[in-house]
């Protein structure tokens, strides 16, 4: 059972911390996305000081924080249910402030995958705001209010890239990273000061003392929730598999080389921003027609808009198709959330979006190895025919796997 009838009279309405936390998810996702243009490149500029390629290590810059964020995010979930969401949302942006800080000053490849682990295990503001939206919003508003997460993310995951391609490019890598840290400590401080939870413990954690991986698998167990978990994992790595050959891929289409960073920039910020705009659009649809064929529309249309990008010919048509396949990103993501709000129990949000942020940073760990190996193997193009099959099959899982129904609150 929520807490929502106490909760509701000792802390400011729902609308108005969902709109709060609004801001804050632009500002963070805004910040950590600045320096997703020129990573790779800022890999090669480090160089390493062991027998690993730089290849190589621009997969561990992605991977290595994935990686750590997938062991400690069911932990702070779980955490988070016993203590509230706030704190874990104030130390995921003040502990990434100090690390972008750092990465700054870094003298090798290695020292970077280094500070990255360090970074997963400290951070995930993603799945904390996520968790204190759930935790305060009705669920049958829930397509409404993660679509409102989603045109966060998207705003400032659009805005990001191209002011961090920019700054780059202008002010040389350095800059970018205090860039970043300065937004996100400015985000943990809003919330610090700013965000009255008004958090009170679940019943079922007042009244037994369960151990993690029992709430676990409480969670797991309820239906639908392990093809939800399934989707989320497919998608992520769909999201992130051709990041570290985008560079490379740009560089293809273009005629002058020396708009590589802007242009990478460019296009991950218009399909971000696309998202944002449709997010809000699709949940709200999702609520009323179900998020279920929400998810399957949007799958099926990632699947042919993928085909499309691995045929482009100029930076034009591909930025076109990155405007298209972020609707779709938009609608699959805002759907994937709303379906994990509503097939899990009340009051452990914590723990339910915890899993979530693992899983996610799971398919973060494996998609960036993925998309060096079949670029290497077969050429950056035929990423984007991979991930088109990836969404294919989340479409026929969606549709043989989920339950269906809306699923009204529980």
């Amino acid at each position: 059972m929520r807490p929502s009838q106490a909760q509701e009279d000792v802390s400011p309405p729902w609308k108005r911390i969902l709109y709060f936390m609004l801001f804050v998810q632009i500002v963070t996702t805004m910040g950590f996305s600045c320096i997703f243009p020129f990573l790779p490149l800022y890999v090669e500029s480090l160089g390493s000081v062991s027998r690993l390629s730089t290849k190589a290590l621009t997969g561990l810059v992605y991977s290595a924080q994935a990686v750590t964020m997938m062991i400690a995010s069911p932990i702070w979930g779980a955490l988070a249910d016993r203590w509230g969401r706030k704190p874990m949302v104030v130390r995921a942006t003040l502990g990434g402030a100090v690390i972008l800080v750092l990465m700054a000053f870094v003298r090798s490849a290695e020292e970077l995958v280094f500070l990255r682990a360090v970074q997963g295990l400290i951070t995930g503001v993603v799945g904390s705001v996520n968790a204190l939206v759930a935790g305060i919003v009705p669920r049958e508003r829930a397509g409404y209010a993660m679509g409102v997460m989603q045109v966060g993310l998207g705003v400032g995951i659009g805005l990001g890239p191209m002011i961090g391609g920019f700054i780059a490019d202008l002010f040389g890598y350095d800059a970018a990273f205090f860039l970043t840290a300065a937004l996100l400590a400015a985000a943990g401080l809003i919330v610090l000061f700013g965000v009255d939870e008004g958090f009170v413990r679940s019943e079922i954690l007042q009244t037994r003392r369960s151990r993690f991986w029992e709430n676990w698998g409480r969670i797991i167990s309820a239906p639908g929730v392990t093809v939800t978990y399934t989707l989320r994992f497919a998608h992520q790595v769909g999201r992130i598999v051709y990041l570290p050959i985008l560079p490379m891929f740009v560089l293809l289409l273009l005629d002058n080389p020396d708009r590589v960073n802007s242009v990478t920039g460019l296009a991950i910020g218009i399909s971000s921003a696309a998202g944002a705009v449709f997010a809000l659009l699709l949940g709200n649809l999702g609520d009323r027609m179900g998020h279920r064929r929400i998810l399957i529309l949007c799958a099926l249309a990632g699947t042919l808009l993928y085909v499309l990008q691995s045929q482009v010919q100029n930076d034009i048509q591909f930025l076109v198709l990155q405007f298209c396949i972020g609707i779709a990103i938009g609608g699959i993501t805002t759907a994937i959330s709303a379906l994990l709000a509503r097939f899990t129990p009340m009051g452990e949000e914590g723990a339910v979006y915890g899993l979530d942020n693992a899983i996610s940073a799971g398919a973060r760990a494996l998609g960036p190895m993925i998309g060096v190996a079949i670029a290497g193997l077969l050429g950056v193009r035929a990423v984007f025919g991979a991930i088109a099959t990836l969404y294919f099959i989340a479409a026929l899982l969606s549709v043989w796997g989920l339950p269906k129904g809306r699923w009204k609150s529980q």
